[in-house]
């Protein structure tokens, strides 16, 4: 008998024009289109339209999170120029803020481009009022650990990013950042830095469309989850259970746990494919501890099959409730975790029952998990995008899909 793990990636792919994928972002961020797919039909409005389409006293949950400067281009001999792609602290045991908040040195696991150039120990760059060194210190399986030390050592990593980085703007994006990436590949309520890439649901939200959700009596929570690059990572195994699907670090609060709780499973909007990932761990944690799995002091870690590996009929009010439990214990007024859970068809959805979200790549852990949300679906869909004119994937256009 066949299971999620067996699912082919081959029957999850569509053909998507590389002219339909968006490479800027609209002049207005509320101009998007909105595909509507409810009760099995599928409309479009404009994204400005959707506080008219979210009923009223549902909860939006939003990914607060907030880009980094994360793409660091060190010269290099022959003028030759090194990539040098932050992708999250070396130590896991602190999350982003922590290591952004550091002083003179810290290490990061990092991608490197043209490695080849790089023919010294280490690399040096002047960025506006400083200078930043670069050296490798050990190597893994696809990443590397570099050590950076700077001057002045007054400054923090994060403002040592902010005048040396560039936008991390994705690879299907065949272009350099320019001025315009800086605020644009940036939701208009982001706040905690640590994300290389971001959540690209949220680009389309304005502060006038969230005054009229308010208006409209829409409550909102924010969560962060610190979005990896392993979001663009392709699956490249013939079934997805040979896929490593990428950890990420996420942490919500008791606030946002008890309006959960209050909304009794009532009309829960998840705003982007994060904020979803990251509930739904939530639930994953607190079934571990009513199974007494959960690991001890509070450390969260939901694996990419602790759904499928360990099912649980357990309902989510008693799950949630015993993360408040939890985090009564230990006097935490916010639960935080790595998350590498893979969402795909067969997957029993406990929170939500709607997903705002942009197009996904063909052949992507996303489009599995549009595909388990809306089932076979997902094919109408995407055709009716490719068939409407849609723009495609991170500054492309939008969707509310309700299950």
């Amino acid at each position: 008998m066949s299971g999620p793990k067996d699912i082919l990636i081959s029957s999850y792919t569509y053909e998507l024009p590389i002219e339909r994928i968006a490479q800027h972002p609209l002049k207005n961020r509320d101009a998007s289109k909105l595909l509507v797919y409810r009760s099995g039909s599928t409309t479009e409005a404009l994204f400005k339209n959707i506080p008219d389409i979210i009923p009223a006293e549902s909860l939006l949950i939003f990914n607060d999170t907030k880009v980094i400067k994360a793409r660091l281009l060190f010269p290099a001999a022959n003028e030759k120029t090194v990539e040098i792609f932050c992708l999250e602290p070396v130590s896991l045991d602190s999350d982003s803020h922590t290591a952004l908040s550091a002083k003179a040195n810290v290490k990061w696991n990092c991608f490197v481009g043209n490695l080849k150039a790089w023919k010294s120990g280490k690399l040096s760059m002047n960025f506006e009022g400083g200078v930043l060194d670069a050296e490798i210190v050990e190597r893994s399986s696809d990443s590397f650990k570099v050590d950076f030390k700077w001057h002045p050592e007054s400054l923090m990593f994060a403002e040592v990013l902010e005048r040396a980085g560039r936008v991390p703007l994705p690879p299907y994006m065949k272009r350099p950042p320019e001025a315009e990436d800086s605020s644009r590949y940036q939701t208009v309520y982001a706040s905690e830095d640590g994300s290389v890439a971001a959540p690209t649901a949220g680009l389309h939200f304005t502060e006038n469309v969230l005054k009229k959700l308010k208006e409209n009596s829409v409550k909102e929570a924010n969560i962060t989850l610190h979005v990896g690059a392993g979001t663009f990572k392709p699956v490249k195994s013939k079934t997805i259970a040979w896929h490593e699907m990428h950890s990420e670090f996420f942490s919500i609060s008791k606030k946002v746990i008890k309006c959960i709780l209050d909304q009794k499973s009532e009309n829960i909007i998840a705003v982007g494919t994060t904020s979803l990932r990251s509930i739904e761990s939530l639930y994953w944690y607190g079934a571990q501890l009513v199974g007494g799995r959960a690991r001890s002091g509070g450390e969260i870690y939901i694996g990419q099959w602790e759904p499928y590996d360990n099912p649980s009929e357990i309902p989510v009010d008693e799950s949630l409730n015993a993360v408040l439990h939890e985090m009564e214990v230990l006097n935490a007024v916010t639960i935080s975790g790595r998350t590498g859970i893979m969402i795909v068809p067969g997957y029993d959805f406990r929170v939500f029952n709607g997903l705002i979200t942009n197009f996904h790549q063909p052949q992507s852990t996303l489009l599995l998990l549009i595909a388990a949300f809306i089932g076979d679906d997902w094919r109408v869909v995407y055709d009716y995008a490719l068939n409407n004119g849609f723009r495609f994937l991170s500054y492309g256009d939008g969707s509310i899909l309700f299950r």
